[in-house]
């Protein structure tokens, strides 16, 4: 939707709207990244609604120019509540040939493509492997095109600073920026501000961006070829203090805040993998507030050093992606054989082996659930948004200390690297977490390290080096209360049923799952982790077109919530959306004997909320028996029609 503003400069219009969604797109040094970034941080200065969707090749430095290289930023922004990054682009920015083929499928129609004309040469074409100039076919005639020569016009900017014609070049990002800044009356001072504070001690480097910066907006406000520029007014958010957080970023301040609210210091080892590896740069970070950080050589031994901070009474972490979580299974093991506290973050990106590193997806859910020798029960959250890591990792957090026993933490590629504006808490909207180490022994026998909770079967966390105390534990099999070696059948069966009762009980202390639509009904969807968004977002479409159909979005997946089975049962079909062949939905079916059905998709994107509308359709104008169990989206759009394109 859109209405006209007669207040605006001669010759030009200005349109108010509500929603916009613009996709920075280049090389993958052309720093569109960054860009992103600051459109992102700009628009919620602003007080707009943003979600972001950055998206990276896995190569270091792929060929410059061609497909394999391209790297892309894509945001929406808007004056009310949004879930998703948007599904149709709105405006382009394209620097090369190679980034307009990956993305041009996603401009809808009639909409703004911007172009580096400068970056359309032979060889730049050839790259693309296109035959011909796209910039001279129909491949661009749906839409508002802008050839704009950003390089020539960065280098004319940036002239008499004694720059080289290299680092001039590297300016022309910020031009597209001021370009998009201008079309979208974005206010410059935030990303002035940024360069002021990253270029502190290189001046001519810093001049050089605002120069290019400024060039862009001037040359949006003074050329005849953009006669229309819009406004997005601010979004009604509740009230509060809001800063822009990713994913990873929550989950790191999550930690630093649960630390704080338990009263203790946090231990972190980690080893660097994408796209968990920002969990550990961010934490380096906080050293003020008592977190040590710890790079290990392997992702067994971060696993291990972990496992060793628990029972040294630390709050203990690791972070990995489906890779090294493979490789941390048997200190994993290690800390369910030992029932000690500690997270294990799974940033889950595209697989098997190293797969889609830089690529969303939910596969590691089985994996969490099942991915280790034995019987090793371990309970599993997952965040639903950016925002949502801060909260959910100190729940995970909780559990473990309160239940004495590791806990997988799930995130995702889409969520650990999207933004979204997040709203400070008051630290009295937080809760406390109660650490207790005994400080005598338990028994008239002395300590007994397994002498348990008689409700939550939880075994006490004496602290090494507590006199009194002195106590072994280990790998082997031991008897319950004494922790003494014990291999005998009844004894093993017994702490096996024991170790996994006391998970199954976590769904007493854990809220019970909440609905978003009518209590009954035709259909439910049933979702989580970063499906979050787009779920809702085509859930709140068919409510308000009045279709039967409710959203569920579930966070704690083992156990599950106890009133989860009964909820199931008051409708009449289940859909489960999932960036995968469908394994919530394998869980749901086989633990509830719920005929549900699944929407899958593997293809290291996030689902379009137009994906789930329609499936939403299929199933609720189908009968359950003539529906495939998985429903799939379909042919993706951009990779076919870019490989179509020439």
């Amino acid at each position: 939707m859109s209405a006209v503003i007669d207040n605006a400069p001669a010759g030009k219009r200005r349109e108010s709207v509500e929603t916009v969604v613009v996709r920075f797109c280049g090389d993958s040094g052309d720093g569109m990244q960054l860009v992103g970034t600051q459109m992102t941080n700009s628009s919620a200065a602003f007080g707009n609604d943003v979600c972001t969707f950055p998206d990276f090749p896995a190569e270091i430095r792929a060929p410059v120019g061609t497909l394999a290289g391209v790297s892309g930023f894509q945001l929406c922004f808007s004056n009310h509540d949004i879930f998703t990054p948007g599904d149709e682009v709105d405006t382009l920015v394209a620097m090369n040939p190679a980034a307009l083929r990956a993305n041009v499928g996603d401009l809808k129609r009639g909409g703004t493509l911007i172009v580096n004309e400068d970056n359309f040469g032979k060889q730049d074409v050839a790259k693309a492997n296109y035959t011909q100039n796209p910039l001279e076919t129909d491949v661009i005639s749906a839409f508002r095109v802008h050839k704009v020569p950003m390089t020539r016009l960065t280098r004319d900017a940036v002239a008499g600073l004694g720059l080289s014609t290299k680092e001039a070049d590297r300016c022309k990002n910020f031009f597209s920026l001021g370009l998009v800044y201008w079309l979208y009356e974005r206010d410059m001072k935030v990303t002035e501000d940024y360069l002021k504070h990253q270029f502190a001690k290189k001046p001519e480097i810093l001049e050089a961006n605002l120069r290019a910066l400024r060039a862009g907006y001037n040359y949006g406000f003074s050329t005849e070829s953009f006669t229309v520029h819009y406004q997005v007014d601010p979004a009604k958010l509740p009230a509060g203090k809001y800063r822009k957080m990713t994913g990873n970023e929550a989950t790191a301040i999550g930690l630093v805040a649960a630390a704080k609210l338990a009263g203790r210091s946090l231990y972190f080892a980690g080893y660097p993998i994408t796209p968990a590896s920002d969990i550990l740069h961010e934490l380096s970070t906080h050293k003020n507030f008592g977190i040590r950080t710890f790079q290990a050589e392997d992702e067994i031994a971060a696993c291990a050093a972990a496992v060793g901070a628990a029972y040294a009474g630390e709050l203990a972490v690791t972070a990995s992606s489906g890779p090294g979580i493979c490789l941390k299974g048997e200190a994993m093991g290690l800390g369910v054989m030992t029932e000690l506290p500690l997270v294990i973050i799974d940033v889950q990106r595209g697989g098997p082996s190293t797969g889609l590193p830089t690529k969303t997806e939910q596969a590691d859910l089985l994996l969490a659930m099942f991915g280790r020798n034995g019987e090793s029960p371990m309970p599993v959250i997952a965040a639903a948004s950016p925002g949502d890591c801060f909260y959910m990792v100190q729940e995970a957090m909780r559990i473990a200390v309160e239940f004495m026993t590791p806990v997988l933490f799930l995130t995702d590629g889409y969520i650990a690297n999207g933004a979204e504006p997040w709203r400070i808490p008051d630290l009295s909207e937080l809760h406390k977490i109660e650490v207790k180490h005994p400080t005598a022994v338990n028994s008239e026998k002395g300590y007994l390290p397994y002498l348990r909770d008689p409700e939550k079967r939880a075994r006490p966390w004496a602290r090494i080096g507590t006199p009194g105390l002195e106590h072994r534990i280990g790998g082997l099999e031991k008897s319950d209360g004494t922790g003494h070696i014990n291999y005998s059948p009844p004894n093993h069966e017994h702490m096996v049923r024991t170790r996994a009762k006391k998970v199954a009980n976590i769904a007493n202390y854990i809220p019970e799952q909440t609905v978003i639509g009518p209590d009954s009904g035709d259909l439910l969807v049933l979702s989580w982790g970063g499906t979050y968004g787009a779920v809702r977002s085509a859930t709140r479409d068919a409510q308000e077109a009045g279709k039967s159909v409710a959203h569920a979005h579930l966070r704690y997946l083992n156990p599950f919530p106890k009133n989860l089975g009964e909820m199931l049962k008051r409708y009449e079909k289940v859909l489960i959306p999932e960036l995968n062949m469908g394994q919530l939905l394998t869980l749901i079916r086989y633990k509830f004997l719920v005929d549900a059905r699944g929407l899958n998709k593997i293809k290291g994107k996030p689902f379009l909320v137009s994906e789930v509308a329609a499936a939403l359709d299929t199933i609720l104008t189908q009968p359950l028996s003539e529906l495939p169990t998985h429903l799939s989206t379909g042919a993706g759009r951009s990779e076919d029609l870019g490989e179509a394109g020439g």
